[in-house]
């Protein structure tokens, strides 16, 4: 009888551990406000009513639905007290953070990439903070690619760069900067528990073969290696 409850005891617990949400988080650490715009592929629902001001050090922290969502997180900058009228971040040119989630199905598993083929407007990091396994690099930019943007590819005042694609990877290897470009890592996350986004991170700790991109990274990068694994 108490082995049967013991039993019981441990098939809840397993059950309740593989329904519960991933949760985005999304960390402020620019020197000034940022306003995320997370927008759900067609089809999905909206999981922030993108209204939130994000002061230096701030936090957001969002839920996923419980099986599937896939979408884009940005930053906006420059934005007025009802978020519109954004310098930066509401379209392109603007750094942007590709995200899928599949929570209960699929070993609770999740993608997640970050992309500059839109152009570059912040610096993005992301990574899983409580991976069940799998191999779980952090992945993005942390350069202000503004400060050596190529003149004529200067936008919004020199607040945004459009690129092109070969500068843009020089300095950010770990991120996509084209449609069909991919990042140097594997990537195989499951059950991440939280996704962070952080913007302004000083530096990037990613995992597994990251250390061959690393060697080939400039060294204000400060790339360092870590491997999140069961």
């Amino acid at each position: 009888m108490a082995r049967a409850i013991v039993l019981a005891a441990l098939l809840l617990a397993a059950t309740a551990s593989s329904t519960t949400a991933t949760t985005l988080t999304i960390h402020n650490l620019c020197p000034h406000p940022v306003w995320p715009l997370v927008t759900p592929n067609s089809g999905l629902p909206s999981i922030s009513d993108n209204t939130a001001r994000l002061d230096p050090n701030a936090l957001l922290t969002l839920s996923f639905p419980p099986t599937f969502w896939a979408g884009r997180v940005a930053a906006r900058t420059g934005c007025d007290a009802a978020a519109s009228g954004c310098w930066t971040g509401a379209s392109p040119p603007a750094t942007v953070v590709q995200v899928t989630v599949h929570d209960g199905t699929n070993q609770d598993q999740a993608a997640y990439s970050v992309s500059l083929s839109d152009g570059f407007n912040a610096p993005v990091v992301v990574s899983p903070q409580a991976a069940g396994g799998g191999q779980c690099p952090a992945l993005g930019c942390p350069v202000d690619l503004n400060c050596d943007c190529p003149p004529q590819q200067r936008a919004a005042e020199g607040a945004a760069c459009r690129g092109p694609p070969e500068y843009f990877k020089s300095r950010c290897p770990l991120t996509r900067t084209t449609p069909t470009d991919v990042e140097p890592v594997p990537q195989s996350c499951r059950a991440p528990g939280e996704l962070k986004v952080v913007f302004c991170q000083a530096t990037i700790v990613t995992g597994g073969v990251a250390a061959a991109a690393e060697a080939e990274a400039e060294a204000e990068m400060a790339i360092r290696t870590v491997v999140a694994d069961s």
